[in-house]
């Protein structure tokens, strides 16, 4: 049965209330937004190019005109940080393609893609054309998968500004040698009692380090400051990471609330650290929704998991705004299974009974829709089904897979949907995705 049409009341409120996507949303938008200084910007897949595109040009207009300083990405903090030093003209990298060559872990495509690609190169030239007095933006990353390139971030640093201090650290560090570059089966041996965890080692380096910031960031200004705050938050990574590896094993919820506490830390790190440099820090986040929406208002809460968004708007209740994207069909840019290669799949239209439906069956097309004000909380506040879409798209098993029940109105502030949609473009282009086959059972299977 069809949940609603286009003459339905719910759809008719919705088109009273949407605000198709141009000028005249942006200036909506920036209204919401006010004085904000976290903006949480979601995406319903990993894999679609008009969340991408929709994002980095909402990044621009804060950037430019509300002087927003920074984008805090679901991104590795080493491999975001070759971005960062790029923007900054910093670093060895040459050209925006080189800057991204941190990024080769699945799913690559996730930051090695053409939307990714033209933001960066504008952020640097953008940083390049300020004068010396005005504030640049930066590009950081809020994950903690990179045990082991934040490792060797952490003895690279050290090795340049106290090289007793990175022999400690590469005794520590040497905790892991038994396990090769597999941080998983050094999570599963530890777990299991296999072998003796890390966790002591890690947490003395980290607590050694932070007991000499006052010695490592005042040796050569901004600098010298910068630097040592990376090599702090590696050193952080390293330690979270260890945990979080282990816990992988055990409970899902436990891993999945570490790592949002994880990035929700480290967010708050970097506001206080452009805080110190600058006298303010306005961040804009770049995030799936499952991580930027409130889990309170999803099935998550109900498994006890937190999130991200949620951590955020309780932290800072007055200073988010927290966007949402949806989408109703088109394709997406996936993979079949953990570590497969990208491919160019086509997206089923939503499910009956979804947010995704009731949007394409109001006709408005892509709008942006204010969900703190009447008529649009009216309809949005009753628990319906929502999609997600990570890196891997599972078209034959649609409704278990990348459903779950959520009410809108609370998750977010507001949303933004994009009726049609498209892969998104990796740089490195597989034959999957090239030809964008169907998997056999589509469209029969469910």
């Amino acid at each position: 049965m069809k949940f609603q049409d286009s003459s339905s009341p719910a759809a008719s409120r919705l088109r009273s209330a949407a605000i198709p996507l141009g000028s005249v949303s942006d200036r909506a938008l920036l209204e919401l937004i006010g004085d904000a200084r976290f903006v949480l910007l979601g995406e319903a897949s990993h894999g679609t190019h008009e969340f991408y595109a929709e994002r980095t040009r909402i990044t621009r207009l804060l950037i430019e005109q509300k002087g927003f300083q920074a984008v805090a990405a679901e991104a590795d903090w080493p491999d975001a940080q070759r971005v960062n030093l790029f923007v900054h003209a910093r670093g060895d990298d040459r050209s925006p393609e080189e800057a991204l060559g941190g990024f080769r872990r699945f799913p690559a495509w996730m930051w090695r893609n053409t939307v990714v690609l033209h933001f960066i190169s504008w952020l640097m030239r953008r940083n390049a054309a300020l004068p010396p007095s005005a504030v640049p933006a930066g590009f950081y990353g809020l994950d903690l998968y990179s045990l082991h390139a934040s490792m060797a971030a952490v003895l690279e640093y050290l090795q340049a500004v106290d090289p007793q201090a990175a022999a400690r650290a590469r005794r520590r560090y040497a905790c892991f040698d038994h396990f090769g570059e597999d941080p998983q089966q050094y999570g599963y041996s530890a777990e299991f009692g296999l072998q003796k965890s890390c966790e002591d080692e890690v947490v003395a380096q980290l607590i050694e380090l932070r007991k000499r910031a006052g010695d490592y960031a005042a040796r050569d200004g901004h600098v010298a400051e910068d630097d040592f705050f990376t090599a702090e938050q590696n050193a952080r990574v390293v330690s979270n990471a260890e945990r979080y590896y282990r816990e992988m094993f055990g409970s899902r919820v436990s891993s999945w609330n570490l790592r949002d506490q994880h990035m929700a830390d480290t967010l708050d790190s970097l506001a206080a650290h452009l805080h110190r440099r600058y006298g303010e820090s306005r961040i804009v986040v770049w995030a799936h929704n499952s991580h930027l929406g409130d889990a309170r208002a999803t099935e998550m809460s109900e498994r006890g998991e937190f999130n991200l968004g949620q951590l955020t708007r309780q932290r800072h209740p007055q200073e988010t705004i927290s966007i949402g994207f949806t989408t109703y069909a088109g394709t997406v840019t996936a993979a079949s299974q953990w570590g497969g290669k990208a491919e160019r799949k086509e997206v089923r239209p939503a499910l009956n009974a979804s947010y995704e439906e009731l949007f394409h069956q109001a006709g408005i097309g892509d709008f942006l829709l204010d969900l703190r004000i009447d008529p649009a909380r009216h309809d949005l506040l009753p628990r319906r089904l929502e999609r997600a879409i990570g890196v891997i798209y599972l078209p034959e098993s649609e409704r278990l897979s990348h459903y779950f029940y959520a009410r809108l109105a609370e998750q977010f502030d507001a949303v933004i949907h994009c009726d049609h949609t498209r892969a998104l473009q990796p740089l490195e282009r597989t034959s999957a995705w090239d030809t964008g086959e169907l998997p056999e059972t589509y469209p029969y299977a469910v």
